[in-house]
């Protein structure tokens, strides 16, 4: 079969080449890769003759990982619609207002999220559904094919760190593009097992490994959510290949008891979904013989950009690697070797919902990061643009004194913001969560960076905190944390 130009064409051909293969392994069952295409045949008909869904409507999803999330995708695919996975972290004002944007048709839950799902459904008007009416019983008929490459298929919503959450709108190709330029990078075959613990309300945990995986004809192994115990257990008794973790998860493995004890070695690599990685979380995987590979992306690039892979994790490690195949990359308005990163390729959204561009003219997305670019041509990401700190005439990036103040022990989490000064324009200060028993002042803090930056970039005020606030993605709020320091100076 020639290359897959919708959605429907991987499972198409994975059940042609390979029917009794595992695809998705769920809560102890397989679902073998003939099963899972005869399974989204039956949800599409379900969709199109009993729940009315037609080409363009959305659908949306609240609930953990759930394999028939993944057929719901398929499923809509084939019609023609599109799936909105709503994250189960927000509050119900923000569902209520990605709803409200989007219009959905239904809303599909499973049981953990039923309650919740129900009373969203009932505020919008709409109609809920539990996720196993989608293939219970048999649904008459079959539904007529509307896929097509240019129909959208995703709408993912923005985290939001600063204004109102947008919907990235991804097509099928988009979609189709970004999981080839995943398995090409990831080196992805029949043969490998993924391990998929991340939220598939996010690109990342959905398009990074799970849909590449699938594309390559490979097997997930998905969880509801991640436990680092139970992801330990996967490693050490399912033996996948691959997994995709992000700091915060790595962090919980790597400070987990079984950890030392836990066979790695069938990991050929771990993939983190992060712009920057701590350097101890790095060190971590690397002492255990495994590669740390890094891939950088946004919502709306999705997400497989600019990528790390295992050949240089070791030499380059901290950097985000060489942009995809297919992908560009230019560094725009540099100033002393850090410019705006701006990307264009085939797995980048056109617009946001329901009809805004998300690229310029020529066709490139605006990241709103900043990078440096090396002799040989590898990223490195050193904050966001509207997080730059500009003190005494010197530019000064918070996430590379964040990357290095990560490492000091007393350190749990922390933030680096800018606030205004009458002389120096904008000093550094440091917001710093500390572990239990642990105490952290700007003398100390001087002393553990004093070495390993400038002066100029060395944080003039420590600010201990219980918490940051974030978002439901757990990327930190810095506008609110400015608003929240300045409230107490």
């Amino acid at each position: 079969m020639n290359a897959p130009q919708v959605l429907g064409d991987i499972l198409a051909r994975n059940a042609l080449r390979q029917p009794e293969a595992g695809a998705v392994t769920f809560l102890g069952k397989t679902y073998r890769h003939g099963k899972l295409a005869r399974r989204t045949e039956r949800a599409a008909a379900r969709l199109w003759h009993e729940w009315g869904i037609r080409a363009g409507d959305r659908v949306a999803w609240l609930g953990l990982n759930h394999v028939d999330q993944l057929t719901l995708l398929f499923a809509l695919g084939r019609i023609g619609a599109v799936l909105v996975p709503l994250n189960f972290r927000l509050a119900p004002p923000e569902w209520d207002a990605v709803l409200a944007s989007c219009t959905p048709r239904c809303v599909v839950h499973d049981t953990t999220w039923q309650e919740a799902a129900q009373a969203l459904a009932a505020r919008q008007g709409v109609a809920a559904y539990a996720v196993d009416a989608l293939i219970h019983t048999h649904a008459e008929g079959h539904a007529p094919d509307g896929a097509h490459p240019d129909a959208p298929a995703l709408l993912v919503y923005t985290s939001g760190t600063t204004g109102a959450p947008r919907g990235a709108v991804h097509t099928q190709a988009n979609l189709l593009a970004n999981m080839a330029i995943a398995q090409q990078v990831q080196g992805l075959t029949p043969e490998d097992a993924v391990l998929t613990v991340l939220p598939l309300f996010h690109v990342g945990g959905l398009c990074l490994q799970t849909l590449p995986a699938l594309y390559a004809g490979a097997q997930v192994h998905l969880h509801a959510r991640f436990d680092p115990a139970a992801t330990l257990a996967a490693i050490a008794q399912l033996r996948p290949t691959l997994t995709l973790q992000v700091p915060a998860t790595m962090k919980a493995l790597v400070e987990h008891p079984l950890w030392g004890t836990t066979d790695l070695r069938c990991l050929r690599a771990v993939w983190a979904g992060s712009s920057t990685l701590p350097r101890a979380l790095v060190s971590a995987f690397l002492s255990r013989g495994v590669a740390l590979c890094n891939v950088y992306g946004a919502t709306e690039t999705g997400p497989f950009s600019i990528a790390l892979p295992p050949a240089q994790a070791r030499s380059h490690a901290g950097s985000c690697g060489w942009p995809a195949p297919g992908v560009e990359a230019r560094l725009h308005a540099a100033q002393a070797g850090v410019g705006e990163v701006w990307l264009r390729g085939p797995n980048i959204v056109r617009r946001y919902w329901p009809d805004q561009p998300a690229l310029d003219g020529d066709g490139w997305f605006h990241t709103g990061d900043l990078a440096s670019v090396a002799d040989d041509g590898s990223w490195r990401i050193v904050g966001r643009a509207k997080d730059m700190i500009i003190s005494g005439g010197e530019n000064i990036y918070p996430a590379e004194i964040e990357h290095l103040l990560a490492a000091h022990p007393a350190v749990a989490e922390c933030a680096v913001v800018g606030l205004p000064h009458a002389t120096w324009g904008e000093v550094v200060v440091a917001v710093v969560v500390t572990r239990p028993g642990c105490t952290l002042d700007e003398a100390a803090v001087a002393e553990f960076l004093g070495g390993q930056l400038a002066r100029y970039k060395l944080p003039r005020r420590v600010v201990p905190l219980q918490a940051l606030p974030k978002t439901a993605l757990g990327k930190v709020q810095k506008p609110m944390l400015v608003q929240q320091l300045m409230l107490n100076k």
